[in-house]
């Protein structure tokens, strides 16, 4: 059933604002200030009765604080290890996924984010032949193969010179979608070619990844993360940008198109429809950012509206759009497929953005076209204590029920868990100082996945690029 913007006025008229629409992670909230169950003081506390693992131990390696009865293991480390060709792992780690490999392998494809020149960064992405599109670029992918008896590592280069790549997506076809985070133009920065763009990485056979080739037809803009609607084949992308604040896409393939490896890359430029979002509160009234929603269980009917010029050769995309003519939000950052639709993150909003917050996750579906708001991380006043969380960024649902979330926020950085019941707790804590003892600074976690059989939760410390392998007493959280 899909919702007309009279036909979502009128129904919400008969329900009222503030509809849940279920899911099997549910209604969501988060601490401080969120509006969600639990009492007041579980939610200063970041969890409450029963709800997550225990309290974290501090590391005496300095790397990471875990539940008791849970161990971490470093998989890749920039500057450490290296990869078959012999230079070293390319450092700032980020989104990840990971796919069940051949002979009791797990492999993960792992972006690295960085930006500008390569002589800007000591571990860039290396040039490996047939595998660069602009070779003044120093982002890319690696791709990761970890042996589940042995524990033997190997690494190789999926993707060299494109440009920011933060986060990206797994498709149901096994392949990862590589997004770069940064619009740098042909002779900007020292580039030789545009960037802004999404690529496709095969994990599985080295020579896919041949002579890459942008992905022109989902737009040209500072992309964040991008999952892929199993049922209608749509994609969905997220745009994390301010000046105006940026977009959440989809991307409608044209008609006739059939997805599969590296199927994207045979489609013309302009290929299907990129559009963006409208949204309507259950009054039918214009939302012109997603900040405005101050309550879990929110719902906002969506409209979408097409994006005049996907190349943004004139202007940027999200500039392409007037007031009231798009809904925006602040750092749209990561997404991730499931329960028929896509968990959306908005990593928070300050003055560009009409309320503050410090992260929001919402829930599109696209069978009913609405927005639901599951959590919502109030402003955190005391970013370097212990306990509250914010800034969520890199986002997957768990085998054991709810979210696992990477948090990018100030001070000190987690990876915390949101239950159905609306509760939260720490999972993990990033011991490794990367500023002064006077001056403490700790870097945001990246890349959280779990692998294909759910044994182990694999994330990244960005800086300087360490990807973890994180196993335990795992259990359904209620």
């Amino acid at each position: 059933m899909v919702l007309t913007r009279r036909d979502f006025a009128k129904r919400s008229g008969y329900t009222g604002a503030g509809v849940v629409i279920a899911g099997s992670v549910g209604a969501l909230g988060t601490a401080p200030g969120a509006l969600a169950m639990g009492t007041a003081q579980d939610r200063a506390d970041g969890h409450g009765p029963d709800t997550g693992y225990g309290p974290l131990v501090p590391d005496p390696e300095g790397i990471l604080a875990l539940p008791e009865g849970f161990s971490y293991r470093i998989i890749t480390r920039s500057g450490v290890t290296k990869l078959e060709s012999g230079e070293f792992t390319p450092s700032n780690h980020d989104g990840t996924a990971t796919f069940d490999g051949p002979r009791r392998t797990t492999l993960l494809v792992n972006n690295h984010e960085l930006k500008g020149p390569r002589s800007d960064w000591q571990y860039p992405v290396p040039l490996a032949d047939g595998l660069v599109y602009d070779p003044a670029a120093s982002g890319g992918c690696t791709v990761v193969e970890v042996h589940r008896q042995e524990g033997s590592v190997a690494e190789w280069v999926g993707i060299a010179g494109t440009s920011q790549n933060c986060a990206g997506g797994r498709t149901p076809w096994d392949t990862w979608l590589t997004c770069e985070e940064n619009a740098d133009k042909a002779g900007q920065h020292g580039m030789t070619k545009d960037h802004g763009y999404v690529f496709e990485v095969d994990p599985f056979d080295r020579r896919a990844n041949q002579d890459p080739k942008p992905l022109k037809a989902l737009g040209r803009y500072e992309h964040e993360a991008v999952v892929v609607d199993t049922r209608s084949g749509d994609l969905y992308l997220t745009e994390d940008a301010s000046g105006p604040n940026g977009l959440f896409y989809r991307w409608v393939p044209p008609h006739g198109f059939r997805h599969g490896r590296m199927q994207l890359r045979k489609l013309a430029d302009d290929a299907g429809v990129l559009l963006a979002p409208k949204c309507y509160d259950a009054n039918g009234r214009f939302v012109d950012d997603l900040s405005r929603a101050t309550r879990t269980g929110t719902v906002y009917g969506v409209d979408w509206v097409e994006v005049p010029e996907r190349d943004a050769q004139s202007a940027p995309v999200r500039e392409q759009f007037g007031e009231g003519e798009v809904t925006r939000a602040r750092k749209l950052e990561g997404m991730w497929w499931a329960d028929g639709g896509a968990y959306i993150v908005a990593s928070y909003a300050r003055a560009e953005s009409p309320v503050q917050h410090d992260g929001q996750v919402w829930f599109y579906n696209p069978r009913r076209r609405t927005l639901t708001l599951k959590v919502l991380l109030g402003v955190n006043m005391h970013p370097h204590a212990d306990g509250a969380f914010d800034g969520p960024d890199n986002i997957t649902v768990s085998p054991y029920g709810g979210l696992i979330i990477a948090e990018d926020g100030e001070g000190v950085q987690h990876l915390f868990g949101a239950t159905e019941c609306g509760r939260t707790y720490s999972l993990a804590r990033n011991e490794l100082n990367i500023g002064s003892a006077a001056e403490p600074k700790f870097s945001e976690f990246t890349g959280v996945v779990f692998s294909p059989d759910g044994r182990t939760l694999f994330a990244n410390i960005q800086t300087p690029g360490i990807m973890l392998a994180i196993t335990g007493p795992w259990r359904r959280q209620p």
